[in-house]
């Protein structure tokens, strides 16, 4: 994935068509190549906290999340997050936004015309929308309906599914419901 910031980063590629935001700060949002120079080695966005924890899933059960270090993708080095029999594979630009760039043994950013996308942007904005990903016919979008200091909601729409989640500053997900029913729900430690 190459960040292309307003400033101009010479030779970004733009993939496929960018869907029109309301800024997410000029970025190319999916882009097919990551160039490893746009991006750090942790990922501290307030927004997206990455640790191990326990969520309860719609029907009660509880999954555990799994953080630890994962492949490289196209030059970039990822953090891989294990949820409910699927791992995905993250990192972070320079600016503090961060990327989804691969689901393990499923899809890989710049592979077969998959590209990545923003999960989560540095500084959130009510109406910033931006794909997630782009694999194949799936094409994952998400828009900012609500932020303040301490939360952030996105509305992820997946062919005709939508859902919305709630993110803490600090805590990153809390919360993932489509249509009213909870399917996850972060647990505080302890429970």
């Amino acid at each position: 994935m190459t960040v292309c910031v307003l400033v101009g980063a010479a030779g970004c590629s733009t993939g496929s068509d960018p869907i029109a935001t309301a800024g997410v700060d000029g970025l190319v949002v999916p882009t097919p190549s990551p160039d490893p120079v746009d991006f750090v080695d942790t990922i501290d966005n307030p927004w997206f906290v990455l640790d191990d924890a326990a969520y309860a899933d719609g029907a009660g059960a509880l999954v555990t999340r799994v953080v630890t270090d994962g492949p490289d993708v196209a030059g970039v080095p990822t953090t891989a997050v294990s949820l409910a029999g699927e791992t995905d594979l993250y990192a972070q630009d320079t600016s503090g936004n961060v990327w989804w760039l691969g689901r393990e043994g499923e899809w890989s950013a710049g592979t077969d015309g998959a590209e990545a996308g923003l999960v989560m942007p540095a500084r959130p904005r009510v109406g910033d929308g931006f794909r997630r990903a782009a694999v194949g016919a799936e094409d994952l979008r998400a828009t900012v309906v609500e932020v303040d200091e301490t939360r952030v909601v996105l509305e992820v729409v997946t062919g005709d599914e939508v859902t919305q989640e709630l993110y803490t500053r600090g805590v990153g997900l809390e919360l993932v419901s489509t249509a009213g029913d909870v399917v996850l729900a972060r647990q505080a430690e302890g429970e």
